[in-house]
């Protein structure tokens, strides 16, 4: 199993997380499908999504695999007028990563992390390990921290 950037990261500042593989569907990069594949709740599932402000900041919202982000409640926590989801063409070029395979952690550029106020109900959250087909499972508290992230309140 390949080591990524995230992983490495995690390792070195002796942070507990697993590494969690499945076979890519490139079809469907959905989080019920990652869901379906490690067998694990869906509300366990965090996807990372890359929003850009109207002051020109990029900010990772991580929510549940069954939230939809609310823009208004990322532009309330980045203390803005409005932010929107960054194209998905500009992805591979702002964080190193593609589409299905964002991690919050070992971007090519960091960005402030926003995690939803859903993952105090859980043990653990599950997030991209930085490339499709892996997966990292850790306590959101240790997410936390190791992000400086902000909990929002994704609504």
């Amino acid at each position: 199993m390949t080591i990524t950037n995230a992983a490495r990261l995690l390792k070195q500042s002796n942070i507990p997380f697993d590494l969690l593989s499945y076979p890519v569907d490139e079809q469907d990069l959905s989080a019920q499908n990652v869901s379906r594949k490690i067998n694990y709740p869906l509300s366990s599932i965090f996807k990372t999504l890359v929003l850009e402000t109207d002051t020109h900041q990029h900010v990772f919202a991580v929510i549940s695999g069954e939230e939809e982000v609310s823009l208004k409640a990322v532009a309330r926590t980045a203390s803005v007028k409005k932010a929107h989801l960054v194209p998905m063409k500009e992805l591979k070029k702002l964080t190193g990563y593609i589409r299905g395979g964002v991690a919050p952690i070992g971007a090519k550029k960091s960005f402030p992390v926003l995690l939803s106020d859903s993952a105090l109900n859980q043990e653990f959250i599950i997030i991209s390990a930085g490339k499709r087909g892996l997966q990292i499972k850790l306590a959101p508290d240790d997410f936390l921290r190791f992000t400086n992230g902000i909990l929002f309140i994704n609504r």
